[in-house]
């Protein structure tokens, strides 16, 4: 039986300046080596459910749990839930002036190793990584020297978070519509690196409103969020089904 990575039970969660509740009840459970999707319109939760689980503040869980690799991510800051292996692909993927992809990367993953209690990697393994994570995504090697995300493309940007991920090889990684704003090009490289990265020991949940992203990533399983929690769950044709019918029929049927 495959060890479960992520468990969420009976999630709710609300804004907390508006004390407006989000997220009423969201069950999911994840192995590892599974890819789960997360589909849904505008404003059933999805975004709201990776900051969540990824600790952003501004947001309260008035019940429920949230376990990864049997640790309560809730008694867990945002930094040491990433230590334990938690990685968020961000909608939009922040610009960091002044701080190099290398020097941040380096510095995270030694952060990660001495959580661990792993030795420190060296300049030469550490760079002998960077070339071959960086090739999993096509990224220009002069973009890893750069700032973060300072000038990049959306597509670059993307990629780098992608690269990043390579990087820090988390258990669970939870990617917030990286399809979006990606022509055709970049979404095949994308989600190629994804593949690439994905094993028996991990675990991929994607958040996106097309079923475009799992023609090149292709789920286990699809769940259908809407009003806080998942009314639906099925395989790849689901999202294709979705993709033909819209969200409307399926609301309706389960309302």
């Amino acid at each position: 039986m495959s060890k479960t990575l992520l468990d969420i039970k009976n999630l709710h969660a609300e804004i907390e300046e508006e004390g407006k509740e989000i997220l009423k009840g969201l069950t999911l459970k994840v192995n590892a080596g599974e890819v789960h999707a997360i589909m849904g319109p505008n404003g059933s939760g999805k975004s709201t459910l990776a900051s969540v689980v990824a600790g952003k503040d501004g947001y309260e869980v008035t019940q429920g749990s949230i376990e990864m690799d049997g640790k309560n991510l809730l008694e867990l800051d945002p930094d040491e839930r990433a230590k334990e292996g938690l990685f968020l692909a961000f909608q939009y993927p922040v610009e960091i002036p002044g701080v190099s992809n290398i020097n941040f990367l380096r510095t995270a993953l030694n952060e990660i190793k001495e959580y661990r209690g792993e030795d420190q990697i060296s300049a030469k393994d550490f760079m002998a990584l960077v070339r071959e994570r960086s090739a999993y995504v096509d990224l220009d090697p002069k973009l890893a020297s750069r700032a973060v995300n300072e000038g990049f493309s959306g597509g670059e940007k993307k990629r780098n978070e992608i690269f990043q991920m390579a990087m820090l090889e988390p258990k669970v990684s939870i990617l917030d519509e990286t399809d979006s704003g990606l022509d055709i090009d970049a979404l095949r490289v994308v989600a190629s690196g994804v593949n690439k990265l994905k094993n028996e020991n991990n675990a991929v949940v994607v958040i996106t409103h097309y079923q475009r992203l799992l023609d090149y990533i292709v789920p286990d399983f699809v769940h259908v969020l809407s009003n806080g929690k998942i009314v639906k769950t099925g395989d790849k044709s689901l999202a294709l089904e979705l993709e033909e019918k819209g969200y409307d029929w399926l609301i309706e049927e389960v309302s």
